[in-house]
């Protein structure tokens, strides 16, 4: 670990940095926070505060960042997509967000394109829901969405993912639900970076949309944003906090802390202000040196790649031609794993191996490229 930085607090565990070329991955620690964002939790655990107040002030912060009516701090994003459906079936009746989780007497089908199923979509029947699949894992008509609306539709979510396929897509997935006055839930945890998707899918009609503070927007871990339309934004309050009665909603347990609350704001704000166009410029001037340092290998076919649909930013895809004679994708994996430091890509699902620069610290594409080549080259 020479030159690299190891925290005391994770030496006394025994537990090693790593270089985190993945993305802004749970299991790998989500995001590093700014210095100011740290200094703002520090300030805030310092002191006690009403929370109900700072619950509505953060709120307000959220919902101009979203240009929504209304918005919330959440305990990450999977928080948030539990409280958009327990919303959408409680409304604003304190007696069925006390029945929670038994959904008796209220709408409780989620409907979901079978293509946008994933193993994040638990939080959408945790409070009691069902899901409704429509379509195929491939592809889906409107027609499709139109027969799976009933009069037992809480609503209807969509799922905004690299490589997540898009059913009918949103604005025609918003068109149909509303048409049968059902309202559209959006889980875009990863979805920003660009700043500009914080407020695109309420622009489109969607009636809440949840991300992920962790992640681009450099927040703690465990928060999330939530935001949308105030009547439901209303109903999610009170499956989660609730401040005003002595209910506790299905929300009780994703309560956050006052300093992950003034963390998430701090960072959002911060995101919001900064440079898009040069953060992007950093991240595609580290891909195109690695891409650049593993250009030539036989069998292997390098490219920069940074279509947002796919990508999480510029990064350096390696595909694996017929005629590659290497190590496999997994053996290639575990060495870099259990290099000293310890370097986690992408890729695996796909025939392929790709490097994400969101989080890679200036230097560790060098390293990056380095470890590289000394088990493609080996």
């Amino acid at each position: 670990m020479a030159g690299r930085v190891w925290p005391e607090a994770y030496k006394k565990l025994g537990i090693s940095p790593i270089i985190n070329a993945q993305s802004w991955v749970t299991a790998l620690g989500g995001s590093i926070m700014r210095p100011e964002v740290l200094q703002a939790m520090d300030d805030a655990a310092n002191a006690f505060v009403d929370v109900k107040k700072l619950n509505l002030a953060a709120g307000e912060v959220v919902a101009r960042s979203c240009e929504a009516e209304r918005g919330l701090v959440t305990a990450g994003c999977s928080a948030a997509q539990v409280l958009m459906v327990a919303a959408c079936m409680t409304g604003l009746s304190e007696a069925n967000v006390e029945q929670l989780p038994d959904p008796t007497g209220m709408k409780n089908e989620v409907v979901l394109f079978k293509g946008q199923r994933n193993r994040y979509d638990k939080a959408f029947v945790t409070p009691g829901a069902t899901l409704v699949e429509f379509g195929t894992e491939e592809s889906a008509t409107t027609d499709d969405l139109e027969n799976a609306i009933n009069e037992n539709t809480a609503c209807v979510a969509f799922v905004v993912a690299p490589f997540m396929p898009e059913g009918i897509g949103i604005e025609e997935t918003i068109r149909v639900a509303h048409e049968h006055g059902v309202p559209v839930i959006v889980d875009a945890a990863a979805e920003v970076p660009p700043r500009s998707n914080l407020s695109k899918f309420h622009k489109l009609g969607a009636d809440m949309v949840a991300f992920s503070g962790g992640k681009g927007i450099g927040g703690p871990q465990s928060s999330g944003l939530l935001a949308g339309k105030a009547d439901l934004m209303e109903a999610v309050v009170m499956n989660s906090l609730n401040l005003d009665s002595s209910i506790a909603g299905i929300g009780r347990p994703m309560k956050v802390s006052k300093e992950n609350i003034i963390g998430l704001v701090t960072a959002l704000q911060l995101f919001t202000d900064s440079d898009e166009t040069a953060e992007w410029e950093q991240w595609s001037s580290k891909a195109q040196l690695v891409a650049e340092r593993l250009a030539g290998i036989d069998g292997v076919r390098v490219v920069v790649e940074d279509d947002p649909a796919k990508r999480q930013g510029p990064q350096p895809v390696l595909y694996f031609e017929d005629d590659y004679k290497g190590p496999s994708i997994a053996e290639i994996k575990n060495r870099l794993e259990t290099g000293d430091p310890g370097i986690f890509v992408g890729g695996g699902s796909r025939d392929e191996i790709n490097i994400v620069m969101v989080n890679v610290q200036d230097g560790e594409e060098i390293i990056i490229a380095d470890r590289m080549n000394e088990i493609l080259r080996g």
